[in-house]
């Protein structure tokens, strides 16, 4: 019989979010960012755990998915974030809402990116 089970394993996933929202940044010099804009964002949020739980799983997708869209999708993330929405305090944002969150990917546009991480 096979065993699903190893001492020294971890398990990783990782779910991509596609969603509408906006936002305008509050910086220290003069932007176009600075007035409401929006973007689809593009979230990737990885997680890890050392057991799964009892389904089998790091964690659910739709977990996940629920979490995080539901609070972000079409919203202005200026009510939402208790900071500054920038890409970078977006990604920490997410990554505290799961607790198997280890690492998210946020990508406002095409060639703007930001990771948070945990160390």
């Amino acid at each position: 019989m096979y065993l699903c089970t190893n001492f020294h394993t971890m398990y990783y996933i990782s779910k991509r979010l596609v969603i509408s929202a906006s936002h305008h940044l509050e910086l220290s010099y003069p932007s176009k960012c600075s007035q409401l804009h929006g973007h689809n964002w593009t979230i990737t949020v990885y997680c890890k755990a050392k057991e799964l739980n009892a389904d089998g799983m790091v964690v659910d997708f739709k977990l996940i998915k629920q979490r995080i869209e539901s609070q972000l999708d079409h919203a202005n993330l200026n009510e939402v974030l208790p900071c500054n929405p920038t890409a970078e305090n977006i990604a920490k944002w997410v990554c505290d809402q799961l607790p198997e969150c280890y690492r998210v990917d946020v990508q406002e546009s095409e060639g703007n990116m930001a990771t948070y991480e945990e160390e």
